[in-house]
Protein backbone atom coordinates (compact mmCIF):
# COMPACT_ATOMS: atom_id res chain seq x y z
CA UNK A 1 0.00 0.00 0.00
CA UNK A 2 1.14 3.33 -1.18
CA UNK A 3 -0.03 6.33 0.58
CA UNK A 4 1.32 9.88 -0.29
CA UNK A 5 1.30 13.41 1.85
CA UNK A 6 1.51 17.21 0.23
CA UNK A 7 0.55 20.11 1.49
CA UNK A 8 -0.42 21.72 -1.94
CA UNK A 9 -0.88 25.37 -1.16
CA UNK A 10 -3.44 25.86 -3.22
CA UNK A 11 -5.20 22.90 -4.79
CA UNK A 12 -6.24 24.94 -7.88
CA UNK A 13 -2.66 26.70 -8.15
CA UNK A 14 -1.35 23.22 -8.03
CA UNK A 15 -3.68 21.97 -10.81
CA UNK A 16 -2.50 24.65 -12.76
CA UNK A 17 1.20 23.39 -12.09
CA UNK A 18 0.80 20.03 -13.18
CA UNK A 19 -0.11 18.17 -10.05
CA UNK A 20 -3.28 16.11 -11.25
CA UNK A 21 -1.42 15.09 -14.63
CA UNK A 22 1.50 13.99 -12.57
CA UNK A 23 -0.77 12.56 -10.20
CA UNK A 24 -2.49 10.79 -12.91
CA UNK A 25 0.74 8.59 -13.68
CA UNK A 26 1.70 7.09 -10.31
CA UNK A 27 0.36 3.93 -8.02
CA UNK A 28 -0.72 5.04 -5.00
CA UNK A 29 -3.72 3.67 -2.88
CA UNK A 30 -4.39 6.99 -0.65
CA UNK A 31 -3.57 10.60 -1.20
CA UNK A 32 -3.70 13.08 1.68
CA UNK A 33 -3.92 17.01 0.62
CA UNK A 34 -3.75 19.63 2.91
CA UNK A 35 -3.91 23.48 2.27
CA UNK A 36 -6.29 22.93 -0.12
CA UNK A 37 -7.85 27.02 -0.04
CA UNK A 38 -10.88 26.21 -1.95
CA UNK A 39 -14.11 25.10 -0.93
CA UNK A 40 -15.62 21.83 -2.87
CA UNK A 41 -18.42 23.33 -4.71
CA UNK A 42 -15.87 25.88 -6.54
CA UNK A 43 -14.19 22.83 -7.51
CA UNK A 44 -17.22 21.50 -8.85
CA UNK A 45 -17.71 24.90 -10.98
CA UNK A 46 -14.26 24.38 -12.24
CA UNK A 47 -15.13 21.31 -13.20
CA UNK A 48 -18.45 22.07 -14.56
CA UNK A 49 -17.05 24.52 -16.82
CA UNK A 50 -14.12 22.21 -18.24
CA UNK A 51 -15.46 19.28 -18.78
CA UNK A 52 -13.11 17.45 -16.65
CA UNK A 53 -13.04 16.09 -13.18
CA UNK A 54 -9.78 16.92 -12.40
CA UNK A 55 -9.95 17.69 -8.73
CA UNK A 56 -11.92 14.52 -8.41
CA UNK A 57 -9.69 11.64 -10.39
CA UNK A 58 -11.82 8.70 -11.73
CA UNK A 59 -9.86 5.77 -10.12
CA UNK A 60 -10.58 7.54 -6.40
CA UNK A 61 -12.94 8.00 -3.94
CA UNK A 62 -12.93 11.58 -3.25
CA UNK A 63 -13.46 13.43 0.19
CA UNK A 64 -13.10 17.23 1.13
CA UNK A 65 -13.02 18.69 4.27
CA UNK A 66 -12.96 22.91 3.27
CA UNK A 67 -12.42 25.76 6.28
CA UNK A 68 -15.11 27.89 6.45
CA UNK A 69 -13.77 30.64 5.22
CA UNK A 70 -13.03 30.86 1.53
CA UNK A 71 -9.38 30.50 0.37
CA UNK A 72 -7.95 29.58 3.24
CA UNK A 73 -6.85 25.89 5.21
CA UNK A 74 -8.57 22.65 4.32
CA UNK A 75 -7.83 18.79 3.68
CA UNK A 76 -8.52 16.40 1.26
CA UNK A 77 -8.56 12.35 0.66
CA UNK A 78 -8.54 10.39 -2.34
CA UNK A 79 -9.06 6.73 -1.67
CA UNK A 80 -8.53 3.71 -3.71
CA UNK A 81 -10.84 1.57 -2.25
CA UNK A 82 -14.09 2.74 -0.35
CA UNK A 83 -13.66 3.63 2.88
CA UNK A 84 -16.53 2.61 5.85
CA UNK A 85 -16.51 6.04 7.81
CA UNK A 86 -15.23 9.42 6.62
CA UNK A 87 -15.35 11.99 9.75
CA UNK A 88 -14.14 15.48 9.12
CA UNK A 89 -12.89 17.43 12.40
CA UNK A 90 -12.26 15.47 15.79
CA UNK A 91 -14.36 18.46 18.35
CA UNK A 92 -12.04 21.09 18.05
CA UNK A 93 -13.49 24.50 16.55
CA UNK A 94 -10.07 25.72 15.25
CA UNK A 95 -9.34 22.09 13.70
CA UNK A 96 -12.96 21.57 12.59
CA UNK A 97 -14.13 25.76 11.07
CA UNK A 98 -10.66 25.31 8.93
CA UNK A 99 -10.88 22.46 7.69
CA UNK A 100 -7.94 20.94 9.51
CA UNK A 101 -8.77 17.32 10.06
CA UNK A 102 -9.99 14.75 7.58
CA UNK A 103 -10.44 10.94 8.72
CA UNK A 104 -10.83 8.03 6.64
CA UNK A 105 -11.77 4.51 8.14
CA UNK A 106 -11.29 1.07 7.00
CA UNK A 107 -11.75 -2.33 8.69
CA UNK A 108 -8.92 -1.93 11.00
CA UNK A 109 -6.91 0.89 9.99
CA UNK A 110 -7.64 4.81 9.89
CA UNK A 111 -6.02 7.33 7.75
CA UNK A 112 -6.18 11.41 8.66
CA UNK A 113 -5.19 14.27 6.37
CA UNK A 114 -3.75 16.79 9.13
CA UNK A 115 -3.17 20.80 8.58
CA UNK A 116 -1.79 21.62 12.07
CA UNK A 117 -0.97 25.48 12.16
CA UNK A 118 1.76 27.85 11.30
CA UNK A 119 2.63 30.23 13.81
CA UNK A 120 5.21 31.72 11.96
CA UNK A 121 2.42 35.08 11.12
CA UNK A 122 3.26 36.05 15.37
CA UNK A 123 2.45 35.57 18.55
CA UNK A 124 -0.85 35.08 18.00
CA UNK A 125 -0.88 32.76 15.66
CA UNK A 126 1.89 31.37 17.55
CA UNK A 127 -0.84 30.84 20.53
CA UNK A 128 -3.53 28.97 18.00
CA UNK A 129 -0.81 26.74 17.23
CA UNK A 130 -0.46 26.02 20.69
CA UNK A 131 -3.82 26.02 21.59
CA UNK A 132 -4.68 23.36 19.05
CA UNK A 133 -1.39 21.17 20.28
CA UNK A 134 -2.76 20.98 23.54
CA UNK A 135 -6.31 19.55 21.97
CA UNK A 136 -4.63 17.85 19.33
CA UNK A 137 -2.58 15.97 21.77
CA UNK A 138 -5.48 14.84 23.79
CA UNK A 139 -7.13 13.60 20.68
CA UNK A 140 -4.12 11.68 19.91
CA UNK A 141 -4.13 9.83 23.34
CA UNK A 142 -7.16 8.90 23.13
CA UNK A 143 -6.82 7.86 19.43
CA UNK A 144 -4.04 4.71 21.08
CA UNK A 145 -6.54 3.44 23.21
CA UNK A 146 -8.51 2.19 20.08
CA UNK A 147 -8.66 -1.11 19.05
CA UNK A 148 -7.44 -0.07 15.03
CA UNK A 149 -4.08 0.94 14.12
CA UNK A 150 -3.47 4.78 12.34
CA UNK A 151 -1.75 6.52 9.51
CA UNK A 152 -1.94 10.26 10.16
CA UNK A 153 -0.34 12.09 7.36
CA UNK A 154 0.40 15.79 6.98
CA UNK A 155 1.99 18.97 7.46
CA UNK A 156 2.82 19.16 11.26
CA UNK A 157 4.39 22.62 10.86
CA UNK A 158 6.97 21.34 13.32
CA UNK A 159 10.66 19.84 12.88
CA UNK A 160 11.66 17.22 15.46
CA UNK A 161 15.27 16.96 15.82
CA UNK A 162 18.71 18.99 14.24
CA UNK A 163 18.63 16.77 11.42
CA UNK A 164 15.39 17.75 10.16
CA UNK A 165 16.49 20.97 9.00
CA UNK A 166 19.11 22.41 7.52
CA UNK A 167 19.78 25.99 9.15
CA UNK A 168 18.65 24.50 12.86
CA UNK A 169 21.21 26.76 15.01
CA UNK A 170 19.33 29.91 13.67
CA UNK A 171 16.16 28.55 13.66
CA UNK A 172 15.91 27.56 17.48
CA UNK A 173 13.86 31.07 18.69
CA UNK A 174 11.47 30.58 15.55
CA UNK A 175 7.88 28.82 14.95
CA UNK A 176 8.56 25.21 13.75
CA UNK A 177 11.89 24.46 15.86
CA UNK A 178 10.23 25.81 19.29
CA UNK A 179 11.80 24.16 22.24
CA UNK A 180 8.11 24.06 23.36
CA UNK A 181 7.20 21.87 19.88
CA UNK A 182 9.97 19.68 20.14
CA UNK A 183 9.18 18.78 23.30
CA UNK A 184 5.35 17.80 22.03
CA UNK A 185 6.89 15.60 20.10
CA UNK A 186 9.14 13.86 22.44
CA UNK A 187 5.87 13.24 24.22
CA UNK A 188 3.96 12.27 21.13
CA UNK A 189 6.47 9.53 20.18
CA UNK A 190 8.42 8.44 23.38
CA UNK A 191 5.18 8.65 25.85
CA UNK A 192 2.15 8.68 23.81
CA UNK A 193 3.77 5.70 21.49
CA UNK A 194 3.37 6.92 18.18
CA UNK A 195 6.13 6.47 15.15
CA UNK A 196 7.94 8.79 12.85
CA UNK A 197 7.11 6.40 9.75
CA UNK A 198 9.58 8.18 7.53
CA UNK A 199 12.54 7.62 10.17
CA UNK A 200 11.94 3.92 10.34
CA UNK A 201 13.25 3.65 6.67
CA UNK A 202 15.67 6.89 6.17
CA UNK A 203 17.74 8.05 8.46
CA UNK A 204 19.44 10.36 6.55
CA UNK A 205 19.95 14.00 7.00
CA UNK A 206 18.98 16.48 4.44
CA UNK A 207 15.81 14.74 3.66
CA UNK A 208 13.57 18.08 3.17
CA UNK A 209 9.80 18.34 2.43
CA UNK A 210 9.18 22.31 2.48
CA UNK A 211 11.79 24.91 1.42
CA UNK A 212 11.42 28.97 1.90
CA UNK A 213 10.38 30.60 -1.20
CA UNK A 214 12.79 33.25 -0.99
CA UNK A 215 16.05 33.67 -2.48
CA UNK A 216 17.63 30.29 -3.57
CA UNK A 217 16.59 27.55 -0.69
CA UNK A 218 15.03 25.32 -2.37
CA UNK A 219 17.68 25.00 -5.54
CA UNK A 220 20.00 24.66 -2.70
CA UNK A 221 18.34 22.23 -0.62
CA UNK A 222 17.92 24.58 2.31
CA UNK A 223 14.54 23.15 3.88
CA UNK A 224 12.66 21.98 6.18
CA UNK A 225 11.11 18.28 6.58
CA UNK A 226 7.75 19.82 7.75
CA UNK A 227 5.48 17.45 6.01
CA UNK A 228 4.98 13.67 8.09
CA UNK A 229 3.30 10.33 7.95
CA UNK A 230 3.51 9.65 11.53
CA UNK A 231 1.75 5.91 12.89
CA UNK A 232 0.87 3.48 15.66
CA UNK A 233 3.49 1.28 16.57
CA UNK A 234 2.02 -1.78 15.24
CA UNK A 235 2.78 -0.45 11.57
CA UNK A 236 6.32 0.60 12.43
CA UNK A 237 7.76 -3.13 11.19
CA UNK A 238 5.18 -2.47 8.34
CA UNK A 239 7.09 0.86 6.66
CA UNK A 240 9.01 -0.66 3.90
CA UNK A 241 9.81 2.78 1.86
CA UNK A 242 9.88 6.39 1.30
CA UNK A 243 10.07 8.89 -1.18
CA UNK A 244 10.01 12.86 -1.24
CA UNK A 245 9.99 14.11 -4.90
CA UNK A 246 11.28 17.05 -3.71
CA UNK A 247 11.23 19.13 -7.34
CA UNK A 248 14.63 20.11 -7.23
CA UNK A 249 16.11 17.67 -10.01
CA UNK A 250 13.10 17.95 -12.16
CA UNK A 251 11.15 21.48 -12.21
CA UNK A 252 8.14 19.44 -13.86
CA UNK A 253 7.47 18.25 -10.16
CA UNK A 254 7.45 21.39 -8.42
CA UNK A 255 3.91 22.05 -7.35
CA UNK A 256 3.97 24.00 -4.46
CA UNK A 257 6.62 24.76 -1.77
CA UNK A 258 5.96 21.50 -0.01
CA UNK A 259 7.51 17.94 -1.74
CA UNK A 260 5.05 15.24 -2.06
CA UNK A 261 6.14 12.22 0.13
CA UNK A 262 5.21 8.70 -0.55
CA UNK A 263 5.53 5.73 2.20
CA UNK A 264 5.20 2.68 1.29
CA UNK A 265 3.51 0.30 3.74
CA UNK A 266 3.44 -3.95 3.52
CA UNK A 267 -0.10 -3.59 4.49
CA UNK A 268 -3.34 -3.74 2.37
CA UNK A 269 -6.70 -2.04 2.92
CA UNK A 270 -9.63 -3.12 1.13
Amino acid sequence: MRIMTFNCNGIRSAERKGFFAWLAGRDLDLVCLQETKAQEPQLLEIEKKSGAAVFHPGRFHCYYFDAEKKGYSGTAIFCRGKPLRVQRGFGFDLADSEGRYLQVDFEDVSVISLYLPSGSAGEERQRRKFAFMEAFMAHLRELRGHDREYIICGDWNICHRKIDLKNWRSNQKNSGFLPEERAWLDILYDEVGFVDAFRQVNPEAEQYTWWSQRGAARANNVGWRLDLQVITPGLAEKVKSAEIVDGIHNPDEKFSDHAPTTLEYDLRID
